[in-house]
């Protein structure tokens, strides 16, 4: 899929969704209401929903229609509840409320709505993505590519003014309406402006929106809560157990020692890294939760999580980085139902064992070492990832023949050569 079409469908999803959402108000409710957070006919939970499951799910279109239900489901619950819990970490209010459903998580998420993603799903995937796709093909190269390109700057703006009113920003700064530069105080009236239509909207639409940021208490205790700094420790922490757990348990299996590194550089597995650092952030307020329904949420979202890295290495990168194919009761050879139990139990035994000490731990380094400490790290994994991204790609490109086109893409087929890749992906096949 290339980028045009990704952003066709992204936008016609937002719209799509945003008529769908007010249609049902006025049908239920007999009244209308802007539905979609930003200024236009646009609701990005339905844009972000659609192209995931759309790019990520495309390939159980035609067969396995249950699977296809039941990763919709997963995956579209999943970003509601992120979502509606961001909404709510901006402006102090709920922007919809499922409590007087059965099932319900939050308020944010329930039983029935997850279904009606699913099913919903399961018409995007199978019939609607085609037919979009097929209707953006008939237009000439020239007139798609500049309509895709006004309509991605139009919700650009409206993006941008969307999030600045959301962080306070017209509170925040009242003293810009006295510059007295002329330009400075066009350019800062021209923006107030703005900011201000966009504030009188979300009023209207949720009148119980509080635009007003609060300052945050700095804490004297390094990486307290759920902090930036904790998350980056936690992502590097959970790389590097990930890669060395991974590697025992194939020394115990298979009875060969055998690198499960993502990265060039270390034992780094970034797919537990993330998948720890997000099960942290996400479920953090849930880590009190009984062990039976963090093994429920750990199940479900780790195998969902797990099929759309599967899916989003081969597609980026050319490869396969694991095949279950010859493990019963799987997916595609992206997941199978033993491995998304291990998440299940690892979602437990993180929260109830693991996390507590090491979060303990962790907020005892010293403030300005640990910050300096944990900056320096991220600047490592970054340029850790970035290069073997691109080491990655270059072996993709040698396979079919294609040589290097720079000096950087000549220096990582010196570096990282067809020996070297194996030896750090000794499972990585060729798509």
């Amino acid at each position: 899929m290339t980028f045009f079409q990704f952003a066709w469908l992204f936008f016609l999803y937002s719209l799509l969704g945003w008529l769908f959402e007010v249609s049902f108000v006025v049908l239920r409710q007999h009244r209308y209401q802007d539905r979609g957070v930003l200024g236009g006919p646009f609701c990005l939970i339905y844009g972000i929903t659609g192209c995931i499951i759309t790019v990520g799910l495309r390939e159980l279109a035609r067969d396995d229609l249950f699977f296809l239900f039941l990763l919709s489901a997963v995956i579209a619950t999943a970003v509601e509840w992120v979502g509606g819990h961001i909404l709510e970490w901006f402006t102090q209010t709920r922007w919809w409320d499922y409590s007087r459903r059965k099932f319900n998580l939050d308020g944010y998420i329930c039983l029935s709505a997850s279904v009606g993603w699913g099913l919903l799903g399961v018409v995007t995937v199978r019939w609607l993505a085609p037919a979009l796709l097929a209707l953006f093909g008939l237009m000439p190269v020239l007139v798609r590519q500049v309509l895709v390109w006004a309509v991605l700057g139009i919700m650009a703006l409206d993006g941008i003014g969307t999030v600045l009113t959301l962080a306070g920003v017209r509170n925040r700064f009242p003293q810009a309406e006295s510059v007295h530069n002329r330009l400075a105080a066009l350019t800062v009236r021209i923006g107030l402006a703005f900011l201000g239509a966009a504030e009188r909207r979300m009023l209207r639409a949720y009148p119980e929106t509080d635009l007003a940021r609060p300052k945050r208490e700095k804490s004297t205790v390094f990486a307290a809560g759920c902090s930036f700094y904790k998350i980056v420790l936690l992502f590097i922490i959970g790389a590097f157990l990930g890669d060395i757990v991974e590697t025992i348990f194939c020394r115990l299996t298979m009875g060969v020692w055998m690198s499960r590194s993502s990265l060039v550089w270390g034992p780094f597995s970034v797919v537990w890294g993330l998948a720890l650092a997000l099960v942290t952030l996400l479920m953090y307020r849930y880590k009190d939760k009984t062990a039976g329904w963090l093994f429920v949420a750990g199940t479900l979202l780790g195998g969902a999580y797990e099929y759309l890295c599967s899916v989003f290495t081969e597609i980026v990168f050319g490869a396969v980085f694991w095949d279950y194919s010859k493990l019963p009761f799987n997916l595609g050879g992206r997941i199978n139902l033993l491995y998304c139990f291990f998440w299940g139990f690892a979602a437990v035994a993180w929260f109830k064992v693991c996390y507590p000490p090491l979060s303990r731990l962790i907020e005892r380094i010293p403030k300005r070492p640990g910050t300096l400490i944990t900056w320096a790290l991220t600047l490592f994994m970054a340029l850790n990832m970035v290069v073997s991204a691109g080491a990655l790609i270059r072996y993709d490109a040698r396979s079919k023949g294609q040589p290097p086109a720079n000096a950087a893409e000549q220096w990582l087929d010196e570096t990282f050569d067809d020996a070297y890749i194996a030896r750090v992906y000794p499972k990585l096949k060729q798509r």
